[in-house]
């Protein structure tokens, strides 16, 4: 399955979805892959002011913790809840149902440095 055209990647696994102002943001499916079963998501709470490049939170799985971190900067404005009751979402369906948090993104030219879905899967797929 190739990655969404309609985001933006990075090499440390993240996906970005610029919708308007707000940024939808993710694991990709092969950093869900490499991690195989996660167990816990922990994201910082609505409200916190991130800058660009800083982490937003971490993923637990069977084999290790990694750290998740977002190209733009903005405030969080939701966390996806379901992912803290079934952190499985995250494996199931990376794309969609287990998206992490939302921005309110305050400069997304920094999204135009990022890898198009086809650079990312020449690269990782």
């Amino acid at each position: 399955m190739p990655s969404p055209s309609d985001r933006r990647y990075t090499d440390s696994h993240e996906w970005h979805k610029l919708t308007g102002e707000t940024l939808t943001l993710g694991l990709t499916k092969h950093a869900v892959e490499e991690l195989t079963d996660i167990t816990y998501v922990e994201m910082k709470p609505a409200g916190t002011e991130i800058e660009p490049g800083s982490e937003v939170g971490e993923v637990e799985s069977v084999k290790a913790t990694s750290e998740v971190y977002c190209a733009v900067g903005g405030e969080i404005i939701e966390i996806n809840d379901k992912l803290m009751d079934d952190p499985s979402l995250l494996n199931n369906d990376p794309y969609e149902e287990g998206w992490l948090v939302r921005l309110r993104v305050t400069d997304a030219s920094t999204l135009d440095e990022l890898m198009s879905g086809e650079a990312y899967d020449e690269r990782y797929g």
